[in-house]
């Protein structure tokens, strides 16, 4: 009772500071568990299960995605200067790097969506709406490393305010807000997220002998590594090597076919994340440890995963039938080890908000993201991940699949009345 009784000492006034009051309210809510219950006669709250604890499944599987990315970054970076080239090798230098690009975008991130519902929930007078954990989770693992700060404050308060505050907040909402983020900085600022140069930071451009690019963040960490006798960041020495590209196996596919690809990097790179690529959307087991303890702890829908994997199958081998383009001829098993068809699955087809309801429709729904994509992703030169496209467009068309369920359902029973 100790920390009930704390946060009833501090819970500013309603009246007289309601943002205030309502950023005090989603700290509360989200610290402790539902105590009421519905009365003596009514049914009962079972247990602590509210909708925040249910959205915090979902960032908790994302965090061996968080972890790995932020790492990565700095492995990238490194890998592009010709410097410690084995994975654990210059392991607090990387995990430094990572860490001074990572924590500026997750801040920033939070600090505006939920600056932004904190606002409208005071302006409505009710309580914080939970789903910006989840949103506010995903957005940073979709970026590149360098993306402009400013631009992403941007895309976040686009992203909330017209994609769902606009549509009457957490449940109304018919897109996927993370996706809405990312697909506005695609529209509006295309050479922030795509191309090659976007997915290694800490360099102005990939040309040869371009130094790095340090800051005073590297610099405090230059005086710790320094105390206990590591090495520093260096720019001096620290330049692009020649030769270097920064393509991802996805834009290597699409100019040479797998050769391409694997001529830079092994399938094992592919498969263990360990390429150039959107911060949490690399290593393949990763993502699919957090698939399996969503699938585990019943949050996402294993329908929608596995009929999404069916259609990303059947409109490979389509695909690989035609045999037009190199990239065509990518076996079709292969095209999973490449881009982020798995965090795409996991995290983004499943929002239970914006994916389809009854069971049929999540088999429909899932099966037409995986075969879309698939589609765009390979055909489409513009648009080389075709998740985020296919599952907007799959979210527009949700209610519909769902309502041809269930009047299909609704003939059938009175065939049988």
């Amino acid at each position: 009772m100790g920390l009930v009784d704390f946060f009833k000492k501090i819970e500013p006034d309603k009246k007289k500071s309601p943002v205030l009051h309502t950023f005090y309210d989603a700290v509360y809510t989200f610290a402790l568990a539902p105590d009421s219950t519905t009365g003596p006669k009514g049914t009962q709250i079972k247990d602590g299960m509210d909708l925040k604890r249910l959205m915090v499944h979902v960032v908790i599987a994302m965090q061996l995605c968080y972890l790995f990315g932020t790492y990565n970054i700095g492995h990238q970076h490194f890998t592009a200067a010709g410097q410690y080239l084995g994975f654990i090798e210059g392991f607090h230098l990387k995990l430094a790097h990572g860490l001074i690009l990572m924590l500026p975008i997750f801040i920033v991130t939070h600090i505006v969506g939920l600056g932004i519902e904190i606002i409208f929930a005071a302006k409505k007078g009710h309580a914080v709406e939970e789903g910006f954990l989840v949103s506010g989770a995903l957005i940073p693992l979709i970026m590149p490393p360098d993306i402009p700060l400013w631009i992403l404050a941007v895309a976040v308060a686009f992203a909330v305010i017209l994609g769902k505050e606009a549509f009457g907040g957490t449940g109304m909402n018919i897109w996927n807000v993370a996706l809405l983020a990312r697909v506005f900085i695609f529209f509006a600022y295309p050479t922030t997220i795509s191309g090659d140069t976007v997915w290694v930071s800490g360099f102005d451009g990939l040309a040869a002998e371009t130094t790095a690019s340090y800051g005073w963040a590297h610099d405090m960490f230059n005086t710790i590594f320094g105390w206990l006798g590591l090495d520093g960041f260096n720019a001096a020495n620290t330049m692009v090597v020649d030769g270097y590209t920064g393509a991802t196996p996805l834009a290597l596919a699409y100019q040479g076919g797998w050769e391409g690809a694997t001529a830079v990097y092994s399938p094992s790179q592919m498969f263990w994340g360990t390429i150039p690529g959107s911060i949490g959307e690399t290593s393949k087991p990763l993502i699919l440890i957090g698939a399996l303890f969503l699938i585990i702890t019943k949050i996402a829908s294993w329908r929608i995963m596995l009929s999404m994997l069916i259609g990303g199958v059947v409109g490979a081998m389509v695909l690989n039938g035609w045999g037009a383009t190199p990239f065509m001829e990518v076996p079709w098993y292969y095209q999973f080890w490449m881009g982020s068809f798995f965090f795409a699955m996991a995290f983004m087809a499943t929002d239970p908000v914006t994916a389809a309801s009854t069971n049929t429709g999540k088999w429909w729904y899932g099966f037409l993201i995986g075969f879309i994509g698939m589609i765009i992703r390979v055909i489409n030169p513009a648009y080389p991940e075709g998740w985020m496209l296919a599952i907007l467009f799959m979210n527009t068309f949700a209610p519909l699949i769902d309502h041809y369920v269930l009047q299909s359902n609704i003939s059938k029973r009175l065939k049988r009345a």
